[in-house]
């Protein structure tokens, strides 16, 4: 098991109103596998501890990670990182841990990223790893979120985005000025349009609440994708993010 060891906020960035990316400092730290997470405890002065979990939203460095983190206002951890975490002060973490739900980015098949809300966070790290390593996978990447203010990302992973990574956005509650397709989930058509072709043999990744991902993996299969190429993470109340 991997053990803890501490980490320092060294700067933060708003990604929404209540979405905050966090840089940690964390001597020590090796790197980490494009869709890995860690836990991340809070000890306070009479010894009392709580955990979560979160994906890891930045490429692999060393001595150094970010994560995104949206508020959950009856939560334990993220009303603090994302309310009270100061830099200068401090968490303890532990991690990298997963070994299913990441991207082998020596693999030249081309990739499928489907994410619903908070779930951008793992596949937003596959993207800059993608980036950072020069890898030539072609990338598909689906983001269903509520409304514009709800984006995560929105400058990195826009119009002006990797040309070997494809962004469509699905709102589903209020659109932008000037779209064309109006407020309505991600659905089949979507995936059919925008996603890649079984044929294509492409590996998918899907992440987001329950109901999501479950309704993603069918909309996958029905198109004819390989179930064995279909990668799921999902949360809830009490999960991960």
């Amino acid at each position: 098991m991997a053990r803890w060891r501490p980490a320092t906020l060294e700067a933060d960035r708003w990604e929404t109103p209540t979405a905050r990316t966090l840089v940690l400092s964390a001597p020590g730290w090796t790197g980490h596998r494009p869709g890995q997470h860690i836990d991340v405890r809070l000890r306070a002065e009479d010894g009392y501890t709580a955990e979560r979990s979160y994906s890891i939203a930045s490429a692999s460095t060393p001595d150094r990670l970010e994560l995104t983190v949206q508020l959950d206002p009856d939560g334990e951890v993220s009303p603090y990182l994302v309310g009270d975490f100061a830099p200068g002060d401090r968490v303890e973490i532990r991690g990298p841990l997963g070994g299913w739900f990441v991207w082998d980015t020596t693999a030249p098949d081309p990739v499928v990223l489907i994410g619903g809300g908070s779930g951008i966070v793992p596949l937003a790290a596959m993207v800059r790893e993608r980036h950072r390593t020069g890898a030539k996978a072609l990338f598909r990447l689906l983001y269903s979120v509520r409304t514009p203010a709800d984006r995560y990302y929105r400058t990195e992973l826009g119009p002006a985005a990797d040309p070997g990574v494809d962004v469509f956005v699905a709102y589903t509650r209020t659109a932008p000025d000037g779209s064309t397709r109006g407020p309505k989930r991600l659905g089949v058509a979507d995936l059919n349009t925008h996603g890649l072709p079984p044929e294509f043999a492409p590996v998918c990744f899907v992440c987001g609440p329950t109901g999501f991902v479950e309704t993603a993996a069918d909309a996958l299969l029905a198109l004819g994708h390989d179930p064995r190429r279909i990668r799921t993470e999902r949360y809830g109340a009490g999960g991960r993010r």
